[in-house]
């Protein structure tokens, strides 16, 4: 007859328990395990990014966690977790949970369904005075089995770890010899619900909440709700699959009135509905064919896999993202939050100068950074600037730390609703930009870019680029060339090989850039930015073609690219 021991029938009511509630269940057990380093964990712009292949190695998502528990001292800590929807996250949130416990954390609020956007994350580190954020995302990049995934840690202001924390994690995961876990249970995170084992809590959190919350006090939605309501007025938006989804209902259905038939792609997908998460005119098909199409609605939007970045269309318009940031400076004080004006704006080097003529009829200083949005938190950090924006479809304010495209989205609207003020005759997107060029003048502005290219020859190609400056080739073109070098007003830190420029006498320039967030091989971006004040209305291929010619030949792009053509043109 079997002997079955006190200890052997309480591990076994315990677990019975835990089954049932595993809030009833007994405090866990650390286990130390033990691991070998890789040496491909070094952040990109922003956070590691790697095929989920990757991410699946032995001990290769615990590694980089544990580095960053580590060197960020967590111990004790509140933290908040979730991602983009993407393949792999729920499984990574399970394994970070346990190794949040492990590592001592003493609480950490998870999305329901893990669903947190990248904006949302940032306003609820700050509202709920959280020590930092995990964010489990590869942004824009496409997701599924053999696609991307993506960790990112955020601090305590909700903005993008600095590089000096990024290079503490990787420097540590090029050691690292042991992890920390524990035997938790899997957590049902489909529920908001509170769990608590020992010191450790987990709470399960309807992340829209709070977010939603922050954009009430930014703008009015009842004169939103009334104006996209209007019945001469359509909107459109599409969320791509990505983890939008539940924000726009929220924010257009819930909050602004608005049905299923103004929304699409607004169920969050692991593949992103095999798509590419990316809100441009190639990746968001499906707001691009409905919004430049006959009789198509007047105000379209879409954004990428965690909804910090945005595209914003008219009815056969489109607004590029340079314009964009500068049409929402220039109006600025339509927006409640913004009626005492702004403190300064911010761009990032690649983007058009659309921003630097508003700033200067505005008599405010403009900042002109690197790319990477923790280059403007330090601005907003420290109230030197209200708005920025990038080139790359990202756009926000210092209400957070992040881009922010449902905000971006709702500026928009605050812009239309405003412009249409006592007018029988709908103000259109159209006719906002316009107004905007002629006021301000217009930038012709386009990017290509080049993805998956052979990384040994897109660095010849930059060194070719470099071998230019100070020859008499670029004298006869009437242009200088240099390498961006940025020093923080706030701190003093020097960012140099920020990229490659070529400025002529008339302003125009042409930059080279080399892309931090492609998970495989390299991503080489070339922008042409052209200003007139007269010529505002020819067509962007035709006002740029003389400088595009003159950029594939000064970097004899498909020599060193072995592209004939770009992947994508913005």
């Amino acid at each position: 007859m079997a002997v079955t021991t006190k200890s052997a029938i309480l591990e076994e009511i315990d677990e019975l328990i835990s089954l049932i509630d595993p809030t009833m269940a007994a405090p866990f057990t650390v286990q130390i395990v033990n691991t070998k380093p890789y040496d491909d964990q070094k952040p990109g712009t922003s956070g590691l990014r790697k095929k989920v292949k990757v991410f699946q190695q032995e001990g290769y998502l615990e590694n980089f966690i544990q580095a960053t528990l580590e060197t960020q001292k967590l111990q004790g800590a509140t933290l908040i977790l979730g991602g983009d929807g993407r393949y792999f996250m729920t499984e990574a949130i399970q394994i970070i949970l346990k190794m949040c416990a492990g590592n001592g954390v003493s609480k950490v609020y998870v999305a329901q369904n893990g669903f947190f956007a990248t904006p949302a994350v940032s306003a609820a580190i700050r509202k709920l005075k959280a020590t930092g954020g995990i964010i489990l995302t590869a942004s824009h990049n496409p997701g599924g089995p053999d696609e991307d995934f993506g960790v990112k840690y955020n601090v305590a202001n909700g903005g993008p770890a600095s590089s000096g924390v990024t290079n503490a994690i990787f420097e540590l995961s090029k050691t690292i010899s042991t992890y920390k876990t524990c035997d938790l249970v899997d957590i049902d995170i489909s529920q908001p619900k509170t769990y608590k084992f020992g010191s450790f809590t987990v709470e399960i959190i309807d992340a829209t909440d709070i977010y939603v919350d922050l954009l009430k006090t930014i703008f009015d939605f009842d004169t939103l709700k009334t104006f996209s309501c209007r019945k001469d007025f359509r909107l459109f938006v599409s969320g791509l699959h990505g983890v939008a989804g539940p924000y726009i209902e929220r924010i257009f259905g819930k909050e602004l009135g608005q049905g299923p038939e103004n929304m699409t792609a607004h169920k969050p997908l692991p593949d992103f509905g095999k798509g590419h998460p990316d809100p441009n005119l190639v990746y968001a098909k499906s707001l691009v064919s409905v919004m430049f199409a006959e009789n198509a609605p007047d105000f379209g939007a879409a954004f990428d896999g965690d909804a910090d970045r945005n595209m914003i269309l008219g009815n056969n318009f489109f607004v590029t993202p340079s314009d964009s940031v500068a049409v929402i400076a220039a109006n600025a004080e339509c927006i409640p939050y913004f009626a005492k004006g702004l403190k300064g704006v911010a761009r990032s080097m690649p983007t058009s100068s659309a921003l630097d003529f508003v700033a200067k009829a505005k008599g405010i200083q403009l900042h002109e950074t690197p790319t990477g949005w923790k280059y403007f938190t330090n601005l907003l950090e420290n109230d030197l600037c209200s708005i920025c924006g990038e080139e790359s479809f990202g756009t926000g304010s210092d209400h957070i730390r992040e881009k922010d495209g449902a905000w971006a989205m709702l500026c928009w609207l605050s812009i239309l609703a405003d412009a249409n003020k006592g007018s029988e005759k709908l103000v259109t997107v159209e006719e906002i930009v316009k107004n905007h060029w002629k006021k301000y003048g217009r930038n012709y502005y386009t990017r290509y870019d080049y993805e998956g290219v052979e990384k040994d020859g897109a660095l010849k190609m930059f060194d070719h680029l470099r071998s230019l400056f100070g020859t008499e080739k670029l004298t006869q073109l009437k242009c200088v060339g240099d390498e961006f070098m940025y020093t923080d007003p706030t701190d003093q830190t020097v960012a140099k090989n920020q990229g490659i420029r070529f400025i002529f006498e008339d302003g125009s320039r042409i930059i080279f850039r080399l892309s931090g967030t492609g998970s495989v091989g390299a991503t080489i971006r070339m922008y042409i930015d052209k200003y007139e004040q007269e010529n505002i209305f020819s067509e962007p291929a035709v006002a740029l073609q003389n400088l595009i010619k003159h950029a594939l030949e000064l970097s004899k792009m498909q020599e060193f690219s072995g592209r004939a053509k770009p992947t994508v043109i913005t």
